[in-house]
């Protein structure tokens, strides 16, 4: 089977999937590899689109013409057909170390992407110092006038910002990625807290990839992955935030060149380091922390608790109020059994915009830094969660599975609530096809 990845590397989730598809491919589980194919506006309407309902990248094509579109279904895919390098631990022999990497996939896709997509577009605002807008619209003409010379690139990227994105009046009328932060709940009053919070993360990895390679010892898990997503394509490669990156989080910006593969001083997932034998001969040992491997007996050390512990403390109450909200509104006239319901995007979805905006139905208050605020209610989470609740009932299967559980979540505040997704989830279960969501009638 060979397979054909349609990303762009500006892309938050193209970066996700396509560290992970390196990694599959140089550890040997992905013996045809991938080709990394630039999703062009022109492949994009006439191959992606057709194909999957959606234009979002990435977009996986397999050999045989299937397609699987979305960062967490395709590493699903993969998974389930190249598994001699698994990136996901065994729920039912290491069920915590499992349940972490999908708590920081989630927290990295869902809640991360907020204090992301903001650096990205706050310093390209004509009025912001530093700036990284050049930069930025030369990463998105090389996708809208691909081959073009660099002037025209250029020219392109710049024509987007102000046509799509209305980046001359992004402050009084936000329009197209703008006003999608402002559909999440980041506004002018709210951005710094969402900064502040990404700030906070980057400091708890600091600390933990001073000491652990990765986020489960020295190999790369799906918690690696999920945090390439705002960690590569917006943090490390954009300008302002890719310098304040080298300069204030050299740990994390080195963690980031690994998980790619790049040679970083023989510290990524396939080197070795070497020393001389007796006899002058090289005698080599993993490169990585930790022996190379996952820690042994289900570890999740301190270090990766304090990054859960920020799921739970931020995003966990927009969770559960998510699907309550979705619940409610799957019960209610508004939404027909079994109806198409918001999918996921980065603003209000067109059709349910009075839904999503405002006061609708598909919004709630949350907090964030102290700060009380509104945002849209996505119930793609109710998917991502529904996926989550599946992985949960096979950890717990065993008894000693469920005890290792309950005691790892009493660490956390709310977190024992975790136990009690299945029943959350009873009255807002969703199904996805392609890139769209359903609600499950009956």
């Amino acid at each position: 089977m060979t397979y054909r990845l349609f990303s762009w590397e500006l892309s938050y989730f193209s970066g996700k999937v396509r560290a992970y598809l390196r990694y599959k491919h140089r550890m040997g589980d992905l013996s045809t590899g991938f080709e990394d194919v630039l999703a062009t506006p022109e492949l994009v309407a006439g191959l992606l689109t057709p194909a999957t309902g959606s234009g979002a990248v990435p977009q996986l094509r397999t050999s045989d013409g299937t397609w699987v579109q979305d960062s967490s279904d395709i590493i699903d895919f993969i998974e389930a057909r190249h598994d001699k390098v698994p990136v996901i631990p065994s729920a039912l022999e290491a069920p915590r170390q499992t349940l972490a990497s999908y708590l920081v996939e989630l927290l990295a896709d869902e809640w991360m992407v907020v204090p992301g997509f903001w650096e990205r577009w706050h310093y390209s605002l004509a009025d912001v110092t530093p700036n990284h807008v050049r930069y930025n619209a030369m990463q998105w003409g090389s996708v809208f006038a691909a081959g073009a010379p660099g002037d025209e690139r250029l020219a392109a990227g710049a024509a987007v910002f102000e046509n799509l994105f209305g980046i001359s009046e992004a402050r009084t009328n936000p329009r197209g990625v703008y006003a999608g932060l402002v559909h999440l709940g980041c506004t002018p009053e709210t951005e710094h807290a969402w900064w502040d919070s990404m700030e906070n993360i980057l400091a708890l990895l600091d600390v933990h990839l001073g000491r652990h390679d990765f986020v489960l010892g020295g190999l790369p898990s799906l918690g690696d992955f999920g945090l390439m997503g705002p960690l590569y394509a917006h943090l490390y490669r954009d300008a302002t935030s890719g310098f304040m990156l080298r300069t204030q989080h050299p740990v994390v910006a080195e963690w980031v060149e690994r998980c790619n593969g790049m040679n970083v001083d023989a510290r990524t997932y396939d080197q070795k380091l070497y020393s001389l034998g007796e006899d002058g001969e090289l005698v080599g040992r993993p490169a990585t922390s930790d022996g190379g491997r996952w820690l042994p007996d289900d570890q999740v050390p301190e270090s990766l608790d304090a990054l859960v512990g920020v799921f739970f403390e931020e995003m966990w109450p927009v969770l559960t109020s998510t699907l309550e909200k979705v619940s409610a509104f799957i019960a209610s006239d508004a939404h027909t059994p079994g109806g198409q319901l918001p999918a996921k995007t980065f603003f209000a979805d067109p059709p349910w915009t009075e839904h999503q905006t405002g006061d609708g139905a598909l919004t709630h208050g949350f907090e964030i830094g102290g700060i009380e605020a509104r945002r849209m209610v996505t119930p793609y989470h109710v998917w991502m969660l529904q996926r989550l609740a599946r992985v949960l009932d096979e950890a717990i299967t065993r008894e000693r599975g469920r005890a290792a559980v309950a005691e790892w979540l009493t660490r956390f505040p709310r977190g024992p609530e975790l136990l009690e997704l299945n029943d959350r989830l009873a009255d807002c279960r969703v199904r996805k096809q392609g890139a769209r969501l359903f609600s499950v009638d009956g």
